[in-house]
């Protein structure tokens, strides 16, 4: 009789997550950053239809890097949840640290569970506050293995992150406006690519507590054009 292939489960763990991260460096990095009134979502996507962010719910938004029919599918989840969640209770009840714990949940249970592969995703989740005169903004972190983190400032995830990262850590400045948060965006990802990114292969959207209700927004054309002729 054979003897059964042996794999440790720190070795298992390992090579899970070096698939894992492979898979999410492939892509095109994604850039987070708050201003005055909110969140704003910068990256390089050519597509016109397959977005890597969206409205979750009212005050909730959601990015992510990876492969795309996996984040889709959380993507997808995440708005059943927070609509079931919502009609039950109140809408205030749904709040991006609940969405986000689900989300590492469910990613850590993929991890390491018996699927053949864990996702190649990272995600961000991100809430502004209902009073557009307050200044309190969260933007969670969810890694391909469950681990979830509390950024604030700025936050960049997808491949080359580090460079992206020293960009904004000598260029972000509190208070900034909308407009100057996703020049900054655009400069940080165009540095660290060592070319410039046309708008038309941008994807650009974000929170703004200024807005009536429903607080996501999406700049495409003409107004993103305006926004990043503005500096």
């Amino acid at each position: 009789m054979a003897t059964p292939f042996y794999v440790s489960p720190e070795q298992m763990m390992k090579d899970r997550a070096e698939y894992a991260r492979k898979g999410i460096a492939r892509g095109r990095a994604l850039v987070a950053v708050e201003f005055a009134h909110g969140v704003v979502f910068v990256s390089e996507n050519p597509s016109r239809s397959l977005y890597k962010t969206s409205e979750i719910y009212d005050r909730i938004g959601f990015a992510a890097v990876g492969r795309y029919n996996e984040f889709e599918s959380m993507r997808v989840a995440g708005i059943r949840l927070a609509d079931v969640k919502g009609y039950q209770y109140a809408r205030e009840d749904v709040t991006a640290k609940s969405l986000a714990n689900a989300y590492s949940q469910a990613l850590g249970a993929i991890f390491m569970g018996a699927e053949a592969k864990p996702y190649e995703v990272e995600l961000l989740i991100a809430e502004v506050d209902g009073d557009e005169d307050a200044a309190r903004h969260e933007l969670y972190h969810i890694l391909y293995d469950g681990s979830i983190v509390d950024e604030s400032r700025f936050v960049a995830i997808g491949g080359e992150t580090e460079p992206l990262s020293e960009v904004l850590e000598s260029r972000w400045e509190p208070e900034l406006d909308r407009d100057a948060a996703v020049r900054l965006c655009v400069a940080a990802l165009g540095e660290t690519a060592g070319r410039d990114v046309a708008p038309d292969r941008l994807e650009v959207s974000g929170l703004d507590s200024t807005r009536s209700r429903r607080r996501f927004f999406r700049l495409r054309d003409r107004e993103l054009a305006t926004a990043l002729d503005a500096g």
